[in-house]
């Protein structure tokens, strides 16, 4: 599994990548694994502000639907408009053209409370 040390990680399998107070969010490859293939992506909540762990949408794979958790609060400002034809990117490049989000975070320092690279693959084994 592949785990970039550069991003953050939290239980619920999402990734952030911050930079300034915008990030960029999706999930993990263990997550994109374990759904299976990805067949649709829904997010609608773009311009809404949202607290961390609260669900900003949602991800078909073939054999179930799994909502999306917010990493941090913040604002959503953006849907990768890449998914929306092409659902699979999640699957083929969950930490490049398979992002989901982007927001503005509420307060920077929430994420260095996030799971680290070593921290979130010893969870998952």
């Amino acid at each position: 599994m592949n785990f970039p040390e550069e991003l953050r990680y939290t239980k619920d399998h999402e990734w952030i990548r911050l930079e300034g107070n915008v990030a960029t969010i999706g999930i993990t490859d263990f997550a994109q694994h374990e759904l299976g293939d990805i067949v649709y992506v829904d997010i609608n909540s773009v311009g809404k502000t949202l607290a961390g762990e609260e669900i900003f949408g949602t991800v078909e794979a073939v054999k179930t639907v799994s909502d999306l958790f917010l990493p941090v609060a913040g604002t959503v400002t953006e849907v990768n408009p890449l998914l929306e034809k092409q659902p699979e990117l999640v699957n083929t490049d969950p930490y490049g053209d398979g992002w989901m989000i982007k927001m503005n975070v509420t307060d920077t320092s929430a994420v260095e409370g996030l799971l680290s690279k070593d921290a979130y693959a010893a969870l998952v084994g």
